[in-house]
C-alpha cells in the first residue's frame, strides 16, 4: 500500500492562516468555483457519452442480444497451464534452467531461512526475547519512548511463548528477516533509479500501481508454478509483494530533497555520487525508514497468507485452524501474529521518529556503535545463562492452552447471539438478511447485464473520471476477465467488492468525519485504527468467523474491517487540510457547522475523499479474495483450490481475473485525473 494508507498523518494546526480580511470572501468563493470546474469537465463528457449510449446499445441489442459473456469469445487457458505445471513437475530436477539456475535459488532460500532460523533458535528462549527487548530499547532510544517499546517487545514474546507458540514464532520472524532483507534491498535499488532517472521513474510507476492492486493470492500462485511449495515459493512472493513501498518512498525522498542543499553540495565540487552519499540519501532517511516500516508490515501480511503454499510457522497454525473452524486454535495462533506486528511497527516508528533528533549528554557513551555493542554482549550473556540454567525451547509448563475456553465462548456466542435477540435478531439474522437483500440482489443483477452493456458502462465510466487512455484499460481489463472463461464468478466477486465497499465508505467517511471535527474523538480512535491496521489479512477472519460462520457476509465484514482504518484515516486527514482561510471566510458570511462542512470543507477535501475510494477498493478486493477460505465463493475459493489441490490452471486462471478486476476497479477510483490523464502523486 502507498504510505498514505498507513502513515498517520501528521496534525495541522489549528488556528488559522492570518490573511487579510479582504482575501475572505475569495477563500470563500474557492469551494465554487472548484465545483463549477469539475461540473464544467464532467458536463463536456456527458453529451459525447449520450450520443454513444444511442448509438451502441440498440447495435448491441442488435449483435448480441442479452446474456453473459458468450462461449465463442472464451480462450481455454487453464489446460495449457495444467500442462505447464505438469511439465515443470516432470522436469523439476533434470532440465538445465532448474539445475543451474533455479534450483540454485530455490537452495539459497531454504538455506538462508534455516540459518537464521538455526541462529534464533541457538539463542534460546531467554536470549532471543533479551535481544528483541534490546533491540527495542536501542531503536527507540534511551528515553520514556524506549522504554515503552522494550516493553511492548517483553509483553509480546512472553504472551507468544505462553500461548505455545515459540517455535511457530520463531519460525516466522526468520522468515521475515529474509524476505525483509531481500525486498529492501530491492526497493532501494529500484527507488534510486527512479530517484535519480525520470524515465526510469515514468516506467515504474504503472508498474508499482499494478503490483498495488494485486491482491496477496495472486502473487503465489506462479511462485507455486515455477518452485512448487516450500520455503522458497513463499520467501520470493513475499519479497516481491512487499518491496513496492520501499521503492516508493526511496523515489520520493531522492526526488524530494532540498534543492538547496544538493545546490550547496555542488558548489563545494561534490560529483553525482558524492551528493548521492552525503546529501540525497541522508535527506532521504525518514521516507526510507517508512518505506522499511510498510515493508515489514507487508511483508509479514504475506508470510501468514504463504501458509497455504508450506511456509510453516504461525500462518500454518491459523490456516489449519481456520480449515477445521477451530475458532480456538486459530486465535492462540492469531494473537502472536498481531502482537509481532505490533511491536515492529512500534519500534521501526520510534526509530523514524529519532532521525534528526539531538543525542542528550548524559547518553552519548550508549549511542552510535556502543549501544549495538551493549545489545550484543547482554544478548550474549543472557543466553548463556539461559541455556545453562533454564531450557532452550519456551518451558511447557509456562504454556496456557486458550482453545478449549475459546471455542466454549464461540458455542454460547451461536447459541445466544446467533438469532432470537428481541428486535435486533442476532449476527446470524443479520448475515443471512445482508446475503438475502444486498448480495444475492446484486450479484443476479451484475450477471443479469448483458456482457457488452457492461463494458459500455465501465468505458464510460472510467472516461467521465479520467481519460481515453483510462478508459481503454480499463475495457480491455474487463472484457480480457471474459475471454479467461471466468466472467460469472469474476461477477460474483464485483458484487461482494461493491457490497463491502458500500459499506466501508459509509462507516468511514462518518468516522473520519466526526474525527476531524472533534479532536477527543480522533485520539479515542486512533489506537483503535492502530490495532486493526496492523492486523495481517487472515486474523481479520478468526473473529468474523465465530461471530457469523461461514458465510458469503463473513468475508464481507473481515473486509469491511480490514479497509476501515485507511478510509478513516484518509478522510480526516483530507478534511483537517483545508485552508483555514476558507472556513474562517465561511463562518464571516454567516455559515453555520453544518453548512461548511457540506459546502466548504468536503468540496475542498475531494482528492482526499477519492484517494480514500481507491484504497478502500484495493484493501477490500485484498480480503474478499482471502474471504474464499470462508465461504466467500468465486474466484477467492478457485484460487485456494488451486493451492490446495494442486490445479494450477484453475488457481491462475483465477489469480489473473483477480488482477484484472483490481485493474478495473483502480482505474475507475484514480483521484486526481486531470486533463493530461496523469494522476497526482501522494
Amino acid at each position: 500500500m502507498t504510505a498514505a494508507v498507513t502513515a498517520p498523518a501528521k496534525e495541522p494546526a489549528n488556528e488559522p492562516a492570518a490573511r487579510p480580511a479582504k482575501d475572505k470572501p475569495a477563500a470563500g468563493r474557492a469551494p465554487g468555483r472548484f465545483a463549477a470546474v469539475v461540473r464544467h469537465r464532467a458536463g463536456r463528457k456527458l453529451l459525447p457519452l449520450a450520443v454513444a449510449a444511442l448509438l451502441l446499445v440498440p447495435l448491441g441489442i442488435a449483435l448480441w442480444g442479452g446474456g453473459s459473456w458468450p462461449a465463442g469469445l472464451t480462450v481455454d487457458v487453464s489446460g495449457p497451464l495444467d500442462d505447464a505445471n505438469a511439465w515443470v513437475i516432470d522436469n523439476r530436477e533434470t532440465h538445465p534452467l532448474f539445475l543451474y539456475f533455479l534450483l540454485h535459488l530455490s537452495n539459497t532460500a531454504t538455506d538462508a531461512v534455516d540459518a537464521v532460523y538455526s541462529g534464533l533458535d541457538a539463542l534460546g528462549w531467554a536470549g532471543f526475547a533479551a535481544m528483541a527487548v534490546l533491540f527495542a530499547w536501542r531503536a527507540a532510544g534511551l528515553g520514556r519512548r524506549g522504554a515503552k517499546t522494550a516493553a511492548v517487545a517483553a509483553v509480546v514474546f512472553a504472551v507468544c511463548g505462553v500461548l505455545g507458540m515459540w517455535d511457530a514464532t520463531l519460525l516466522t520472524i526468520a522468515l521475515m528477516v529474509v524476505a525483509v532483507a531481500l525486498a529492501s534491498v530491492l526497493g532501494i535499488l529500484l527507488g534510486l533509479a527512479a530517484g535519480l532517472s525520470d524515465r526510469f521513474h515514468r516506467m515504474l510507476r504503472p508498474v508499482l500501481d499494478t503490483m498495488q492492486v494485486m491482491p496477496a493470492f495472486a502473487y503465489l500462485l506462479p511462485f507455486v508454478l515455477v518452485f512448487g511449495t516450500g520455503t522458497p515459493a513463499a520467501l520470493f512472493c513475499t519479497v516481491i509483494y512487499a518491496a513496492p513501498p520501499m521503492a516508493r518512498l526511496t523515489a520520493l525522498g531522492l526526488r524530494g530533497a532540498d534543492a538547496g542543499v544538493l545546490e550547496a553540495s555542488a558548489s563545494l565540487g561534490a560529483n553525482g555520487w558524492q551528493r548521492l552519499w552525503t546529501a540525497r540519501l541522508p535527506l532521504a532517511r525518514k521516507e526510507m525508514l517508512l518505506g522499511l516500516n510498510q515493508t515489514i508490515m507487508m511483508a509479514l501480511s504475506m508470510v501468514v497468507i504463504a501458509a497455504l503454499v508450506g511456509a510453516g510457522g504461525l500462518g500454518e497454525e491459523v490456516y489449519s485452524a481456520l480449515s477445521t473452524v477451530d475458532v480456538g486454535k486459530a486465535l492462540a495462533a492469531g494473537i502472536p501474529i498481531v502482537l509481532i506486528a505490533v511491536w515492529l511497527d512500534r519500534t521501526t516508528a520510534a526509530a523514524g521518529e529519532r532521525i534528526g533528533a539531538s543525542v542528550p549528554g548524559g547518553s552519548r557513551l550508549l549511542h552510535g556503535w556502543r549501544a549495538w555493542a551493549l545489545v550484543a554482549v547482554v544478548t550474549a550473556v543472557v543466553a548463556a545463562a539461559g541455556r545453562a540454567l533454564l531450557t532452550r525451547s519456551w518451558p511447557e509448563g509456562w504454556t496456557y492452552d486458550i482453545s478449549t475456553p475459546v471455542n466454549r465462548a464461540q458455542d454460547w456466542i451461536t447459541e445466544h447471539l446467533a438469532s432470537g435477540i428481541p428486535v435486533l435478531g442476532g449476527t446470524e439474522v443479520w448475515s443471512e438478511n445482508f446475503t438475502l437483500w444486498v448480495l444475492n440482489p446484486l450479484r443476479d443483477g451484475l450477471v443479469w447485464l448483458p456482457w457488452w452493456a457492461l463494458l459500455l458502462i465501465v468505458a464510460g465510466l472510467a472516461w467521465l473520471v479520467g481519460t481515453w487512455a483510462t478508459a481503454l484499460t480499463s475495457t480491455l481489463a474487463l472484457g480480457a476477465i471474459g475471454v479467461l472463461g471466468v466472467w460469472t464468478k469474476s461477477l460474483d466477486t464485483l458484487s461482494q467488492v461493491i457490497a463491502a465497499l458500500f459499506v466501508t465508505l459509509l462507516l468511514g467517511f462518518a468516522l473520519g468525519i466526526a474525527a476531524a471535527r472533534a479532536g477527543r474523538f480522533e485520539r479515542w480512535m486512533r489506537p483503535v485504527l492502530d490495532a486493526m491496521q496492523t492486523m495481517p489479512q487472515f486474523v481479520y477472519l478468526i473473529p468474523v468467523v465465530a461471530l457469523f460462520g461461514v458465510t458469503r457476509a463473513s468475508a464481507i465484514i473481515a473486509a469491511v474491517v480490514y479497509a476501515l482504518p485507511a478510509v478513516v484515516r484518509i478522510t480526516t486527514q483530507g478534511i483537517r487540510e483545508v485552508d483555514p482561510a476558507a472556513l474562517e471566510a465561511s463562518r464571516s458570511l454567516g455559515a453555520g457547522s453544518r453548512q461548511q462542512l457540506l459546502q466548504v470543507q468536503l468540496p475542498l477535501a475531494r482528492p482526499a475523499l477519492q484517494l480514500a475510494v481507491n484504497q478502500g477498493v484495493v484493501l477490500v478486493l485484498a480480503v474478499v479474495v482471502v474471504g474464499g477460505l470462508v465461504g466467500g465463493g468465486a474466484l477467492g475459493y478457485d484460487v485456494v483450490k488451486g493451492l490446495s489441490r494442486g490445479e494450477m490452471g484453475v488457481g491462475m486462471t483465477a489469480g489473473a481475473a483477480i488482477v484484472c478486476l483490481g485493474l478495473v476497479l483502480d482505474r475507475l477510483t484514480q483521484p486526481g485525473t486531470g486533463r493530461s490523464g496523469r494522476r497526482h502523486d501522494n
